[in-house]
């Protein structure tokens, strides 16, 4: 029974996916993010990234729903006052920012309402939400942590869609696993959380 319920549910899926319509197109927005640590040992203070990339988009004509993705270069960052510890001041560490280069790649679900009566080919509010992929390119010089390859986030945000290729989206991210972690201190990390606006516009 569990068998053919699988068999079932991958053969509409997969019905679905043969009618669903794939848009992408160049994407730019910007970030204002800080470092959540475990404990509040080091104070931070938000700061102002940048990002830019590719989106692209998965949608099943008629139902709304589809998966939105992308491939991003993202620079965020934080402003740590390490220089207000001992334990960091007396290796000549002072308060600094923070930046970290990753690319990124998230996988959201999205629910777009396309039912207005023709007036959704002017505006087309829309939601999403999911996991993001990040991996570490560089960062600057911060003497004081190490980082991981990469880490991962989840994020939900909403927006509006213009004229059938502008997308302006707004959201919330956080991190579920840490993007640092201190030298000095074992067990000391901290994930990257923020709000960020993006602007899309998709190819038809």
């Amino acid at each position: 029974m569990i068998r053919k319920f699988f068999t079932l549910t991958i053969l509409i899926f997969t019905a679905l996916a043969a009618s669903a319509e794939f848009r992408w197109g160049p994407t730019v927005g910007t970030n204002f993010t800080t470092l959540h640590w475990k404990q509040n040992i080091a104070a931070t203070s938000l700061r102002t990234g940048l990002q830019a990339g590719v989106a692209g988009e998965l949608m099943i004509p008629g139902i709304g729903f589809g998966i939105d993705l992308a491939l991003k270069y993202n620079l965020h960052g934080s402003h740590v006052k390490f220089g207000e510890h001992k334990i960091w001041a007396v290796d000549g560490i002072k308060n600094q920012n923070v930046w970290f280069h990753t690319l990124e790649i998230p996988l959201n679900l999205k629910f777009k309402w396309t039912r207005m009566n023709g007036f959704e080919q002017t505006l087309a509010p829309f939601i999403y939400g999911g996991p993001v992929f990040n991996f570490t390119l560089a960062t600057n010089h911060a003497p004081a942590i190490q980082h991981p390859l990469g880490y991962v986030a989840l994020q939900v945000a909403g927006g509006v869609e213009l004229f059938e290729h502008y997308q302006i989206s707004a959201g919330y991210s956080w991190g579920v696993s840490y993007q640092v972690k201190t030298i000095k201190l074992d067990n000391y990390s901290a994930q990257p959380r923020g709000a960020f606006i993006n602007l899309s516009y998709f190819f038809r």
